[in-house]
């Protein structure tokens, strides 16, 4: 099995289970890829660790799951440690030894409510995150997700310090369906589970752990190209001095805006079957900025990365496309052949030209007439 129906198969079964949350799945994805950790924030409910065992099973991976609270100690996460006595020349000695388990057993873990967890524990447990070592010896951990309920005094909840917030590259904040008003997709839901075989749930299509090895493994071989390369930079230049972020109220660190930023552009292209970036892949930014710039420049995030694509020209604007297209026009007209090849886009930007046409005739028509002196005040006519 290839890699990209590997990744394929592992989306559809999210699909299958979990209705909406496409942001979260492809953030997952792309986690799973990069070998990244992830931040999810959010109400009970929301489907952040369902998504999460659904991939750890689709991909036939080791997962591990631990709620944690004040009292966590270190050894329920990384397993028990274990002292006994070992006899040698001149008397005994007393040692002692960790019996692996949690999360370095795992291949995916998700570890709930994570700001919860005590500053001792917590300390170790993002080292070994970041490290994928615990004694010296390298863990099998591809993706960690954390997950967060909303600070806010309903929950009960403190924010996770910015620093150790950093350590997860990818971070999102999530809704129900009912939340974001989503309708539709909330009846979709009623209707899965309305049915009795789905109170089940039986993951049918298990991916080859190697395939998702080599979706990892191609992710370097990416090239990311000068203009992504261009465009990251630009990017960053707008929100620091046209926006005001700086080292008070954001984290645009050089670990992840200049590193794991790359990883995870790359990691688009692969997910989309490409061995190079386009600029279209910079709207994957949205999922390094949401706790690390202030919230309503986030909420922000998809119309600056967009107004900076049309900026440099990437997503023309209307007038563009249509003189454009009136260019093509009058070459066949000199041609003296009509053509009967118009793509989709031509044919839409050629039906805008025409209102755009008619929307300039109705106008003068409303105008007064400056050769006749008439008034056309009483004349009822409805522009659109």
């Amino acid at each position: 099995m290839n890699y990209l129906d590997g990744l394929a198969q592992v989306r559809r079964q999210m699909d299958r289970f979990v209705v909406g949350h496409n942001d979260v799945k492809e953030a997952l994805m792309l986690g799973l890829i990069a070998r990244e950790h992830i931040y999810l924030e959010g109400p009970p409910g929301t489907a952040k660790t369902m998504l999460a065992e659904i991939t750890s099973e689709a991909a036939e991976l080791e997962f591990f799951f631990y709620q944690l609270h004040r009292d966590t100690r270190l050894a329920e996460l990384v397993g028990d440690t274990v002292i006994f006595r070992e006899q040698e020349e001149g008397g005994e000695i007393i040692r002692q030894m960790n019996r692996k388990g949690g999360i370095l057993t795992s291949q995916i873990c998700v570890l709930d409510d994570i700001s919860r967890s005590p500053g001792e524990a917590l300390n170790v447990l993002l080292r070994v995150l970041n490290e994928r070592k615990y004694g010296g010896d390298p863990i099998p951990l591809l993706t960690a997700i954390a997950t967060g309920n909303p600070t806010k005094e309903d929950y009960y909840n403190e924010p996770l310090d910015p620093a150790n917030l950093d350590r997860f590259t990818l971070q999102m904040k999530t809704l129900g369906l009912v939340g974001r008003n989503h309708w539709e997709d909330a009846a979709q839901v009623i209707d899965l589970y309305a049915s009795t075989s789905s109170n089940v749930r039986e993951v049918d299509e298990k991916v080859d752990r190697a395939a998702l090895d080599a979706a990892n493994t191609a992710m370097p071989k990416v090239d990311l190209t000068p203009a992504v390369k261009q465009l990251v930079l630009e990017f960053l230049n707008v929100l620091i001095n046209d926006y005001g972020c700086d080292d008070k109220n954001s984290m645009l660190t050089d670990r992840t805006f200049l590193v794991k930023a790359v990883k995870i552009l790359k990691s688009k292209a692969v997910l989309e079957g490409r061995d190079h970036c386009v600029p279209e892949d910079m709207f994957v930014m949205k999922y390094l900025t949401t706790f690390r710039i202030p919230e309503e420049l986030h909420d922000r995030i998809e119309d600056i990365i967009a107004e900076l694509l049309r900026k440099k020209k990437i997503v023309p604007d209307e007038s563009e496309e249509i003189e454009q297209m009136s260019q093509a026009q009058s070459e066949e007209q000199s041609e003296g052949e009509p053509r009967t090849d118009y793509s989709a886009q031509e044919a839409a930007v050629d039906h805008r030209k025409q209102q755009m046409e008619l929307g300039e005739m109705i106008q003068q028509t409303l105008s007064p007439n400056a050769e006749d002196g008439g008034d056309n005040s009483e004349m009822n006519l409805d522009q659109e």
